[in-house]
Parts: C-alpha cells; structure tokens; sequence
C-alpha cells in the first residue's frame, strides 16, 4: 500500500468540550462544583441523554438531579461554568428530568459540536465507571478519583483510567475511483444496510496492517493506496474509530465472507446520492457516524 506522506484530514478541526484535565487532581473539585447554583448537568441513561423540544441536549441544574446516580466531572464551558456527568444504568429507572430521550447513534450528528463532544465524554466515561468497578488484575474493589476519571485499586494499589479501543474503519473505491465498495453486515436486521468496511486492530498491529487485514477478511479485496481519513471517538463500547480511504487493486475480487459480512456492492455515485436523498433501495449510515463522513467525502470529490 502506498501511504502519502502528509495525509489531509477529512474535514476541519472542530473545538469541543473543554475537558480542564489540569483541575481533575484538585481536592473537592466534584463536591465544589455540584454545590454551584449555575452548574449543567448532563444526565445519561444507558446510551441516551435527555433532549429539549428542538432536538438539542436538554442540561439540568444539580438540584434537578435525584436517584441513583454516578457523578463527574466533564469539564467546562466557554464561560468557565462547570459541566458535571450524572450517569445512571440502563436498567435503573428513568431519572424524571425529561419526556424526550435521544441515543448518540440517533442524534449526535444533529448536535453542536460542543454538545455532541460532550454528549460522547460522558457516554463512554459514564459505561466505565458504571461497569468496571473492580481491579482486573486482583479483583479487588476500586477508589474513584481524579474527578471520576480515575480509578486505585484498594487491594493491589493498580491505577486503573477509562480504555479506548482503537478499530479502523475503511471506505473503499474501485482503482478508477468512481465506485465505492460497501458491505451489509450479518448483525443488522434491514439486509438492504450497507456501510464501510471495519474492525477492531489486533495486539501488535499497525493501523495500516489492520486495514488491510480487515477488508481482505471481509471484502476480498486487496489495496494499492491508503490515506487517512480522520477519526470519531464511539462508546459502543468504547472505540476510537480511525478512519481511511483507500483504492482497491482489483474490484472483481470483491466478495463477501459470509460470516460477518453478508454482501458486498460496488456503488456508483447517483446510487450514493440517491440513497443519502433517502431514496433507492438502500440504507445507509446516519449522519452522527464517522462512516457517513466518509462515504459523504468521496461522493463530494475530498477523498
């Protein structure tokens, strides 16, 4: 694979949420800042948050907030006003802080960036300190501190953070470039779903080794070029997807392996187009996944 040396990235940097990383050590920084009138709380549910009537994230004052909860700190907003995470399980009952739910594969795309970037910090750190409560390497129970954004075991005295998966995600074209390849997956109810080719990188692996690996796995193919294409952080669970455009040596070659892959497409660019549209027969990924940014940057020629 030919890997260009200063690689553009898919679409411009975007400011987020201000994570002020630099105050999580400070002694009482969690209780200070619950205890401030003009504090915002994002409550998550499982994998959703509550929404305001225009679809936007709905945050709560600290006061609003009851039950059984866990807390933390996300960070701050652009007036210095501390974020807090108040993050309750799946099954646990609803919190009553709002009529409209939204999960983050429904409308993070729809999102302000700094809302979305939050929306995201709090899903994947909130899933961590819900279910990794224990020491994976004694078993012992753990100390939450850092703010909740870090974990000391009480048996071994291990320090345990939130992890990050890392998993490449890949959209193909033809050598000519004017077909893209995309893959329905054996999980998904609706056959007529395609997407990007992706997984996760194996121990040991190089970026470039595993996306090569996955899409000769599930698509047969071999690739000739491969450019990096930006990145999405993604708790389901907790991935970092990287993402990729590269050329495929010989698209006659694509096929699909049967197990996770169910069938692969070459697809033109009207039949890209018509789909995003919402029409055609095909689905395709919605706007809050780094998958549709890619198949969006070949349809629209930055790729």
């Amino acid at each position: 694979m030919t890997v260009p040396e200063s690689p553009q990235p898919a679409s411009p940097v975007q400011i987020g949420l201000d994570r002020a990383a630099h105050e999580r050590a400070a002694e009482g920084l969690l209780d200070e800042a619950r205890a401030r009138p003009d504090a915002r709380v994002l409550v998550v549910h499982g994998d959703r948050a509550p929404l305001t009537a225009d679809g936007a994230l709905r945050w709560l004052r600290p006061r609003e907030v009851a039950g059984d909860v866990t807390w933390a700190f996300l960070g701050r907003d652009a007036d210095g006003v501390p974020l807090l995470l108040a993050a309750a399980t799946a099954d646990a009952e609803v919190p009553a802080v709002a009529e409209t739910w939204g999960a983050l594969r429904a409308v993070g795309g729809e999102l302000a960036p700094a809302d979305a970037d939050a929306f995201v910090a709090a899903l994947s750190l909130g899933r961590w300190l819900l279910e990794a409560p224990f020491c994976p390497a004694c078993g012992s129970a753990t100390r939450v501190h850092a703010a909740g954004w870090a974990r000391t075991c009480q048996g071994c005295g291990r320090e345990h953070f939130p992890r990050t998966d890392p998993a490449v995600i890949v959209a193909v074209t033809s050598p000519d470039r004017q077909r893209l390849l995309l893959g329905s997956n054996a999980m998904w109810a609706q056959h007529n779903r395609y997407s990007t080719f992706a997984g996760f990188v194996e121990a040991g692996e190089s970026l470039e080794t595993a996306v090569e690996r996955e899409v000769h796995e599930e698509a047969g193919v071999r690739l000739s070029a491969l450019r990096y294409g930006g990145s999405q952080a993604w708790p389901y669970p907790r991935s970092l997807m990287l993402g990729f455009h590269a050329v495929a040596d010989d698209e006659q070659a694509a096929r699909a392996d049967g197990e996770e892959i169910v069938a692969v497409r070459w697809f033109t660019r009207h039949e890209i187009a018509e789909a995003l549209a919402g029409g055609g027969d095909v689905l395709l990924p919605g706007t809050a996944s780094i998958a549709h940014r890619l198949i969006t940057d070949w349809l629209e020629g930055r790729a």
